[in-house]
């Protein structure tokens, strides 16, 4: 390899456009050697844009892992898209920068990580907040026992989504427990340094929030070994909001907001009645994550997260989806996690401005641009 990864892009929706293809120039180590769309004005105004000469359709896809023209890709197609893509990229040593969720099931995950067991190339699940200072400074000092014995975690994150986006179509692997749930549920697993045992869950539509077939708002309970609990709730048909607070012996920590990107996130710690507040630079964290990604390609290291750590959030939405369903607490098979973040992820580049996008839009309702996912 060169000094620079070179990545194609496959799926040019919202994500992609106002905040990959914007920061991978100054993360120094990577470049966009080629697109992959089936629409063709996309392909050509994108490519225009950034100067990338490769273009390719969803159908000629298996032409571009054969092209010799890039050493990676960035897939960001709908979740139930990505074993279809991650799989056979995987399997032709291309490695695999993969958006989260990692699939819509563990079977299609596990297909995901035999490739990359049989092949050797790398892969690494797209939870860009691994990398963001404000993330790792709260994680850190859980850790340092400031808070005493952390036992309780709680986060509501909300948005209004546009009906017709296709975050709002094919059910439950399209609705806010797969889009928004690994969110808390991989800020918990990592904030607990463990794993949940079992899951209870319950949703609702709303009659008012246009949605057809679709659970708008879901809240799950997650019981963590050693007595340890969280709850969070998520909603396509709430005002904005992305917060969590934990809990411990000694006392709390607030992040609001805690999810977003495109705005500086921060947290307030109160330990008996003291109160401080913490507040960090906006960053970018779509080119702080490829940045990384490709150190650890360039370096022969394996990243965190890897495919087990979207495996892991897989399993415990799957558990929440059957506990709808059955209305009690469900299982969780648990995935052995050796990594988990550290300090030295953090990066620090400057955040991008969003550009103009082409054949695509925010999945907010009467919004052109969100900094969301």
């Amino acid at each position: 390899m060169s000094s620079k990864i070179r990545y194609g892009i496959v799926a040019l929706g919202s994500i992609s456009q106002e905040a990959m293809l914007p920061g991978v120039e100054h993360t120094v180590n990577s470049e966009v050697s080629a697109l992959v769309t089936s629409d063709q004005v996309k392909a050509h105004d994108l490519s225009r844009m950034y100067g990338i000469r490769e273009t390719y359709t969803y159908e000629n896809f298996g032409e571009l892992l054969q092209s010799g023209k890039v050493d990676a890709l960035y897939i960001a197609t709908p979740n139930w898209r990505h074993a279809e893509f991650a799989v056979p990229a995987l399997e032709a040593g291309i490695h695999v920068l993969l958006e989260k969720p990692m699939e819509v099931s563990s079977e299609a995950c596990q297909k995901i990580l035999d490739a990359q067991k049989r092949s050797g190339a790398k892969l690494m699940v797209a939870y860009r907040l691994h990398f963001e200072p404000a993330t790792v400074a709260a994680i850190e000092l859980v850790r340092s026992g400031k808070l005493g014995e952390v036992h309780l975690f709680s986060s509501t994150f909300c948005q209004l989504v546009d009906v017709n986006n296709h975050r709002a179509r094919n059910g439950a692997l399209a609705g806010p427990l797969f889009d928004m749930g690994p969110y808390p549920i991989n800020g918990v697993r990592n904030i607990f340094e463990d794993e949940p045992a079992e899951v209870f869950a319950t949703a609702t539509r709303h009659p008012d929030s246009g949605f057809v077939g679709l659970d708008d708002t879901v809240s799950v309970i997650l019981r963590f070994p050693k007595e340890r609990i969280a709850q969070f709730t998520v909603s396509y048909f709430g005002n904005s909001i992305d917060t969590y607070t934990v809990v411990g012996s000694k006392g709390l920590l607030e992040m609001n907001p805690a999810f977003m990107y495109g705005k500086p996130l921060s947290f307030t710690i109160q330990t008996g009645e003291s109160k401080t507040r913490q507040s960090f630079l906006n960053t970018d964290h779509f080119g702080g994550e490829m940045k990384y990604f490709s150190d650890c390609l360039l370096n022969g290291n394996d990243p965190e997260p890897d495919g087990l750590e979207g495996l892991a959030d897989v399993r415990v939405i799957e558990a929440a989806l059957r506990s709808i369903h059955t209305g009690r607490f469900e299982k969780v098979e648990p995935v052995l996690k050796t990594q988990r973040i550290s300090p030295d992820q953090q990066e620090m580049l400057e955040a991008e401005k969003t550009p103009d996008m082409v054949h695509a839009s925010s999945p907010a309702r009467g919004r052109e641009k969100n900094p969301r996912n």
